[in-house]
């Protein structure tokens, strides 16, 4: 499937499988997922590297950030719905972070 074509929610789920635990399809069909850190300086931090990742990937996701907590709200508005680039970009964020 193309990159840029909206997924059905048999390839949804099966991709979900793929990503690391913590990553949800909310019921308005946004990949989410909760990052948690000790402080609002590293949520911060941490906000600020998915910023610069989206840039680089041109796929920006929505970013939540409150004390001790960085939210990711991705989907693909172009498409309607998710696509392969974010399920991509969701992996490399995971990827960014680490094994947590």
């Amino acid at each position: 499937m193309d990159a840029k074509t909206k997924m059905e929610w048999a390839e949804i789920s099966e991709r979900l499988q793929g990503l690391r635990p913590g990553w949800h399809v909310s019921p308005q069909g946004h990949l989410e997922r909760r990052y948690r850190f000790p402080d609002f300086a590293q949520a911060l931090r941490f906000a600020n590297e998915v910023a610069a990742l989206a840039e680089a990937e041109g796929h920006h996701p929505d970013l939540h950030i409150s004390w001790g907590e960085c939210a990711v709200e991705t989907w693909s508005h172009d498409a309607g719905g998710l696509t392969g680039r974010d399920f991509s970009l969701a992996a490399r964020i995971d990827a960014m972070r680490g094994a947590t």
